[in-house]
């Protein structure tokens, strides 16, 4: 097998997401490279945040105090979501009401955004809000953004609390996109802010239809505030394949999967 380091790197995030954990020598035999190679991949793969080695391979990242600072995130994997934010927006349909959280995968789909006629959007997010603003003021799209109000995270750059719950409830959405912290099959989708997690939760009952978007990062991840039952959603859009093991399961329950 003959592949450039980039489709390497690709397959070993693949493991990952699989098994949470990678090792130096079967990675080698499968991949047909030398361990040295391996551990070079590893080593790239370590400097952009995507896992954690250890002796003999490599486990996926953790955070310890759950997300880093907004900032921090905007810089992580940036090329998949890219590719999300270009399939979420080509899903905005003209006339839609649609709701945009919190994440930086958010400001990817609102770059991705063109062409789009009398759409309306919600979100909570002060970073989402300024592209937005940005977009609607040069033509990319046409309509309205509705910003909620209530108690800032400067941290995360979201809005939630009483207020922005009270305002959210005055709205029917035909779309509501979610950027989440993990999905798992067992625990559904979920974040790592409580008081963020319920605005998504709330969106997603908002709403006619509920996308999550996930990067390769948040699969087989379970974070601490629980959102939705996978259920309750419709599509999930990443940035890689649905696991293998995932697609009977997400078949049964009518969940679809976009990459």
């Amino acid at each position: 097998m003959s592949l450039l380091a980039k489709e390497r790197q690709d397959l070993i995030l693949q493991h990952l997401i699989q098994n949470g954990k990678v090792k130096v020598i079967p990675l080698a035999d499968e991949l047909g490279v030398t361990t040295e190679t391996i551990r070079r991949d590893l080593d790239t793969l370590e400097s952009e945040g995507h896992l954690r080695r250890v002796y003999g391979g490599a486990i996926r990242s953790a955070y310890d105090n759950g997300e880093p600072p907004f900032e921090q995130r905007e810089t992580i994997n940036v090329e998949g979501k890219q590719r999300i934010g270009e399939i979420a927006a080509g899903l905005i349909q003209d006339g839609d009401t649609i709701a945009l959280d919190v994440g930086t995968t958010m400001i990817e789909m609102v770059k991705s955004l063109r062409g789009k006629k009398n759409i309306t959007i919600l979100t909570n997010s002060l970073a989402v809000g300024v592209h937005l603003s940005e977009a609607l003021r040069c033509g990319r799209f046409t309509g309205k953004v509705i910003f909620l109000g209530g108690e800032l995270n400067p941290e995360q750059s979201s809005i939630t609390g009483p207020l922005c719950e009270n305002m959210l409830q005055q709205f029917h959405l035909d779309k509501a996109f979610l950027s989440v912290g993990g999905i798992s099959l067992k625990t559904g989708i979920t974040d790592y802010d409580v008081n963020e997690s319920h605005i998504s939760k709330m969106f997603a009952k908002a709403a006619s239809e509920t996308i999550v978007l996930a990067d390769y990062s948040k699969i087989g991840v379970q974070a601490f505030a629980k959102i939705l039952p996978l259920q309750e959603v419709d599509m999930i859009v990443s940035d890689v394949s649905c696991p293998e093991d995932w697609a009977g399961e997400l078949r049964k329950i009518g969940l679809s999967w976009s990459n």
